[in-house]
């Protein structure tokens, strides 16, 4: 008798290998130049495919970890000359764990975009 196994999910579909970064900042903007190096690091975020969860917190999944460093890199290399900036990343299954809640009731957590990357 044989035994049918089940099929593995594929590595890069691994709950685990997915990460999601996020990108919480603080950053002055008292003066026009701060102004202008808040607008250049937010455009910078959202170039760079990440979308606002709240006000100066942004989140964007990547198929691997190797591929957040990555962006990860590239956010450093272009941090404001003032402010705060962290960047935190959790794996899929600990995103989906996330509760989210509008007033009282709680609200769904959204699901991890279905996108290809080349790189």
């Amino acid at each position: 008798m044989s035994r049918r196994r089940r099929p593995r999910p594929h590595p890069d579909l691994n709950r685990y290998r997915i990460v999601w970064l996020f990108v919480l900042f603080d950053l002055p903007t008292g003066t026009p130049e701060a102004r202008k190096e808040y607008a250049r690091f937010r455009k910078l975020l959202l170039d760079e495919g990440f979308t606002m969860a709240q006000f100066s917190v942004y989140v964007r999944s990547h198929p691997s970890e190797e591929r957040a460093r990555v962006i990860e890199q590239r956010i450093r290399t272009n941090l404001p000359p003032d402010g705060e900036v962290r960047i935190l990343q959790i794996t899929d299954l600990q995103f989906s764990r996330m509760q989210i809640f509008h007033g009282k009731k709680p609200r769904p957590v959204e699901e991890a975009p279905q996108q290809l990357e080349f790189f």
